[in-house]
């Protein structure tokens, strides 16, 4: 406490220690403002921290997708709790999320020449949270194409048990991931037909068909490899009655994703064999319904056709 005499003081020494009281208290003052500012500023951090950043991160590739392109959609959460799921649906479809890192899922979504271009909302819940993500797909022209089918391969249909088959194939959903990186292409041959065409079949339009891969126009016998690594869960022949796949084979690469190899000549794996990269498994021919010799390779994602170019120039992890 500052006391000030007044009757011992001369006026002017008086106005002295007036003035130096005063200012000593401002000091004082503004040293507890200070104080208290620091004090204070000290016991909102941690409130401005408590509240938690959005546990849900969704990130969707490629950013401006085509018809025929494989939506990869990937969602991180944080300070995942256990028990926690991640669902991905596009209306009343539900993809599969695998998880591919800790904390990090990523499921793929196909699309396809049959549907139309515009917005799809695609609905994604985990870590107690939900986001809806409008995704743009771009329209795409396919090209059209008019097949002669010789005497004998027109209007040749697929057996029950062929139907059956192809079916269990584009149904499979192993966990595991088989492939790594990018694909690569299962034959040398120059390629003659797109994905996506759309055709005439001896002058009649198929309204719900579209090219289902890629044909590569390779001389009988030209070998047929593995573009990615997996596990061999199909094989066909024509003398079991694959009348329109010709000889074939299916190999899931894992997660939704697989590959099938059309119209071969000869067949040199079995069902349950695992491929590697590069592995020849079977070659070039033209059985089924075919117009010469070529080897046609699909790829399907979720049981539906995607265009393999894609797969081919980046990895699709």
């Amino acid at each position: 406490m500052i006391t000030i005499d007044r009757n011992s003081q001369s006026p002017s020494s008086q106005n002295h220690w007036i003035n130096a009281a005063v200012n000593g208290l401002n000091q004082t003052f503004n040293k507890y403002i200070r104080a208290a500012s620091i004090t204070a500023g000290m016991v909102t951090l941690p409130i401005a921290f408590a509240f938690p950043a959005n546990a849900l991160q969704v990130q969707i590739n490629p950013q401006a997708p085509r018809l025929g392109d494989t939506i990869s959609v990937v969602v991180s959460l944080d300070n995942q709790a256990s028990g926690d799921s991640v669902t991905v649906s596009r209306g009343s479809d539900n993809y599969t999320a695998y998880e591919v890192a800790p904390n990090k899922y990523r499921a793929f979504i196909p699309t396809t020449p049959l549907e139309k271009a515009g917005g799809r909302t695609i609905t994604v819940t985990g870590g107690g949270e939900t986001k809806k993500i409008l995704v743009e797909v771009k329209p795409r022209t396919f090209k059209v194409q008019r097949i002669n089918l010789p005497p004998g391969k027109a209007g040749v249909s697929a057996t029950k048990l062929e139907l059956q088959r192809a079916s269990e194939f584009r149904a499979v959903r192993t966990p595991e991931k088989f492939w790594n990186g990018t694909f690569i292409k299962p034959s040398n041959a120059r390629m003659t037909t797109a994905f996506g065409v759309r055709r005439y079949y001896n002058g009649v339009f198929a309204k719900d068909y579209y090219h289902r891969g890629l044909d590569f126009a390779g001389g009988t016998g030209s070998p047929v490899i593995a573009p990615a690594a997996g596990r061999v869960v199909l094989v066909g022949t024509v003398k079991e009655g694959f009348r329109v796949h010709g000889n074939v084979i299916g190999v899931d690469h894992g997660q939704g994703v697989a590959s099938i190899f059309m119209h071969l000549s000869q067949i040199l794996v079995k069902e349950g064999d695992m491929v590697k990269p590069g592995q020849k498994i079977g070659t070039i021919g033209s059985t089924g319904a075919s117009t010469g010799p070529h080897l046609h390779w699909g790829l399907y994602v979720n049981g539906k056709s995607i265009d393999p170019i894609p797969w081919l120039n980046r990895a699709v992890e």
